[in-house]
């Protein structure tokens, strides 16, 4: 405290008492508060940075503008997964437009079961994924019909895809404003906070779509990246340029296989009804599909018509026997019959465990028995996997030791009382070595149908290719028939009472033919009486 002068004190002595309290209170001077005395701000005065950061406004802004972004970006992904895709004709083929979030952009053709072709066609949040479908034949027809009309073929899939881009552009929007929105609504429960999230779901799919149209490439059409079975189309088919420069060339192949293509599709698209004898049990024998689609059609229609009681398969029903392969084999679980299957040399190990998790489908091998739909079967996979050219193919030999391994297992099986009705293995090599273990045996392999009596007494039945020869046969000038057969099974005796012969003749000729067989006609002194029963097509 600051000392007072001498003359003020002895001037305040002759002040009343009061009146000094006072001066003195004037005169006296006190030291004015330090700041770390301060504890309240005024209310007039600006926070520090450091106070707003500790008040945490700033944090729950930013979580909630990421709860927000994160119920945008699901509720859009949920709306274009559900609502979000267009079906579009485009040329002779029917197909499925879908946009997907993508870090990547492009476009993404799927051909089942073939694979895919991915182009670089954008640089964008979303991926355009066109599903092809299926082939439709009456259009398909029309381009046989009219060959003309291959040259315009180009401009008709240029309007066909832009048509179908424009329909899904506004079914995307519809699709990303419902989804967020939807989300929005089901998280935050107002509604305000709903539409802000379609609003900001559309604005997005806008500035994408903006994104893709400014880094649009054409020419990503001539630089394709293949996936699957499509990996060898390059060298099958050629490169873009090339098909440029020979376009005549081209379009006369084109012709031929969209005409053979057609017909394919028009033989199988009906096939013959017959009502078979209740009191038997009917077996659909198919081999060597070779991954053909058109097949699954052909063996479902079967067994609805020919009330199938179990599908026996004597292998190749794949082509390289690659895990790309394996989605061909999905429908199999669909067909309404048990499937029983051995492994030709087209089917790999990763193929045969595929198949293995698949329902309703029993695979057989290394004479593995197993009673279905009251037959017992027993089968053995063929020992050679030809397309790995690293294996050196052990032939006639290989299939002979597999088929004396499949014996052995036929008598232990009589042996212990539990005889095997019917065997199954692919090579009709390896089916020979059975003879007189077993009444019946199947087999594939050589893409035709033939009917042997062994020596002792055990019948061969080689099945043809329920794939046509698979999709390769397409490509030549007459394509190869598709066979299959309907066995009929006393079922008290399980013996084989009669087949029929199933034939989509020639795939030049619409027509389905049926032929009917009699076991006894091929005992000895028996003469051949096939009654064919044609069924020509609508």
């Amino acid at each position: 405290m600051a000392r007072v002068p001498a003359a003020v004190l002895k001037a305040l002595g002759h002040l009343p008492r009061a009146s000094r309290a006072l001066a003195h209170r004037f005169t006296t001077r006190r030291p004015h508060p330090t700041p770390e005395l301060v504890t309240q701000p005024h209310p007039w005065a600006r926070p520090s940075p450091t106070t707003a950061l500790l008040d945490g406004a700033p944090r729950r802004r930013l979580k909630s503008a990421l709860s927000l972004l994160t119920v945008v970006v699901v509720g859009t992904w949920l709306g274009l997964l559900i609502v979000g895709n267009v079906r579009v004709p485009v040329g002779p083929m029917n197909t499925t437009m879908t946009l997907r979030p993508s870090l990547t952009g492009g476009t993404k053709i799927n051909v089942s079961p073939l694979g895919a072709l991915q182009l670089d066609s954008h640089t964008a949040p979303v991926r355009l994924d066109v599903n092809v479908d299926q082939l439709d034949p009456e259009r398909a027809q029309a381009l046989v019909d009219r060959p003309e009309r291959l040259s315009g073929l180009q401009d008709e899939v240029t309007r066909d895809v832009t048509h179908g881009t424009r329909d899904l552009a506004v079914r995307s929007c519809v699709a990303v404003v419902t989804g967020a929105t939807a989300l929005g609504l089901a998280v935050y429960r107002r509604p305000r906070r709903a539409l802000a999230a379609g609003g900001l779901a559309l604005t997005l799919l806008a500035a994408s779509g903006g994104t893709a149209y400014a880094t649009w490439n054409p020419d990503s059409v001539l630089e394709p990246k293949f996936s699957g079975l499509l990996s060898s189309a390059p060298s099958l088919v050629g490169n873009a340029r090339s098909i440029v420069t020979e376009f005549d060339v081209y379009q006369k192949e084109l012709a031929r296989l969209v005409t053979n293509v057609t017909k394919l599709y028009d033989a199988t698209s009906t096939l013959p009804a017959y009502a078979p004898d209740p009191s038997t049990i009917r077996v659909l024998h198919v081999s060597d599909i070779h991954l053909n689609p058109a097949s699954w059609k052909i063996i479902a229609s079967l067994v609805d018509q020919y009330k199938v009681n179990v599908i026996v398969d004597s292998g190749d029903t794949m082509d390289h026997g690659t895990a790309a392969e394996n989605g061909f084999l999905d429908p199999i679980e669909d067909l309404g019959a048990p499937y029983v299957w051995v492994r030709g040399n087209h089917d790999s190990r990763t193929t045969q465990r595929y198949l293995e998790r698949l329902k309703n489908v029993h695979v057989l091998d290394d004479g593995k028995a197993k009673t279905v739909a009251g037959l017992r079967f027993a089968g053995i996979g063929d020992p050679q996997f030809t397309p790995d050219r690293t294996q050196v193919p052990g032939g006639d030999a290989a299939n002979e030791l597999a088929g004396a391994r499949l014996a052995t297992s036929l008598r232990d099986q009589k042996t212990a009382g539990t005889p095997v009705d019917v065997a199954i293995a692919h090579e009709p090599v390896a089916a020979r070595q059975t003879d007189g273990e077993v009444p019946l045996v199947l087999a594939g392999h050589i893409h035709r149908q033939e009917m042997e009596l062994l020596p002792y007494g055990t019948r061969l039945r080689v099945e043809g290719s329920t794939g046509g020869s698979g999709l390769r046969a397409v490509e030549g000038k007459h394509p190869d028939p598709i066979q299959t057969s309907i066995l009929y099974f006393d079922r008290d005796t399980r013996r084989l009472q009669a087949w029929d012969e199933i034939e989509l003749g020639g795939l030049g000729l619409t027509t389905a033919e049926v032929r009917r067989h009699l076991a006894e006609e091929n005992q000895p002194g028996a003469t051949d009486s096939p009654t064919p029963t044609p069924s020509p097509s609508p």
